[in-house]
């Protein structure tokens, strides 16, 4: 994989957006969130994510410009009514908010009706983390549906990821977890890439359990999390999901919605106004002490905390370049090339 430096690619990001229609703000908050994601090493979720972005601004779906409708408010809570705005833009500022909110209740939230799409989930996690917070953030599509419900054979809702995180003495945890055993998008390349999951991933449209990401495209489903095996059990959160973002920000399924998007629910916990900053890091710690000494089933390979290898590769990417996956950098030439951007040099190896 080329490496590129991750300030030249969030550069070139936020320029494409700006030229797409993007007030200047919004554009350098999404660039930094794509980016973000492939530095965390999740590259079907960051800057693959440009092309359909700036399509989507093309086209009116996603609008460059305006503000969210507060649509009601207490000190705590807020709704917002996205307006199709860009995703990164409105979860980043929801999630400063709720996070300003938290120093001085404990906690605070945020639910979002008619985002457009908001990336990578993990992307979110260090801004908050970082300032010794516990974050939540969920998402859900209510204008598409890819799962089945469990001992169903047609799609009703999508992946519905939850991404989390808290801080520890020696770094943050962080979850990025969907409802479904894989995604639209890493289907999708699987089919355009002719390759077939290491597992059965999908049903068919009749319901039966396939590797073949070709199923996907023939009216079949993704797998609830938890497969064959405990699918009731992922569908179950996939339905949490709903409610806690369709559900609170009163506007989902039921309406019918057009176009890409997503409900979102930003939910920031303030440790030291519950049993202290202290004691939260020492439970922190006392558990990841737990995972990393934990004896391994292969030697040579200790368990690990969730985040822990994304943390590693953010800050080897930080350092040495960001590598990305081999069909990002004709993507981002091409749309370069249309703007009259140059594209940035690749890091030496």
């Amino acid at each position: 994989m080329t490496r590129y430096a991750h300030a030249d690619l969030t550069t070139l990001a936020a320029a494409l957006f700006a030229a797409g229609g993007m007030d200047a703000d919004r554009a350098g908050v999404v660039a930094e969130i794509l980016v973000e994601g492939d530095l965390m090493g999740h590259d079907t979720h960051g800057l693959a994510l440009l092309p359909p972005y700036l399509d989507g601004l093309a086209s009116g779906d996603m609008q460059g410009r305006g503000e969210p409708t507060v649509l009601s408010g207490t000190p705590v809570v807020e709704t917002w009514d996205g307006g199709k705005l860009p995703g990164p833009w409105l979860v980043r500022r929801a999630g400063d908010l709720a996070a300003d909110r938290a120093a001085e209740y404990g906690l605070s939230a945020v639910a979002i009706c008619r985002c457009h799409h908001i990336g990578c989930l993990a992307a979110y996690l260090p801004r908050l983390v970082q300032r010794g917070l516990v974050a939540q953030i969920w998402s859900s599509d209510p204008a598409t549906a890819s799962v089945a419900p469990w001992g169903g054979t047609r799609r009703i809702i999508t992946p519905n990821p939850l991404a989390a995180g808290w801080p520890g003495p020696d770094g943050p945890v962080m979850i990025d977890i969907s409802m479904s055993i894989t995604t639209n998008g890493m289907t999708a390349r699987r089919r355009a890439e002719g390759t077939r999951f290491p597992f059965d991933a999908l049903l068919t449209a009749e319901g039966q359990p396939t590797d073949d990401p070709e199923a996907f495209f023939e009216d079949g489903t993704l797998l609830p999390l938890g497969g064959m095996a405990a699918g009731h059990k992922g569908f179950g959160l996939g339905l949490l999901v709903e409610a806690l973002t369709s559900g609170l920000a009163g506007h989902g399924r039921a309406e019918a919605p057009s176009g890409w998007g997503a409900n979102v629910l930003v939910l920031v916990i303030d440790p030291a106004r519950f049993g202290g900053a202290e004691g939260f890091l020492r439970e922190s710690g006392w558990l990841a002490e737990a995972v990393r000494t934990n004896p391994p089933v292969a030697a040579g390979q200790p368990p690990r905390l969730p985040g822990e290898r994304a943390w590693q590769r953010r800050a080897e990417a930080m350092a040495q370049g960001v590598a990305l996956h081999p069909s990002i950098p004709p993507a981002l030439a091409a749309r370069a090339a249309a703007a009259g951007l140059a594209m940035p040099s690749p890091i030496a190896a």
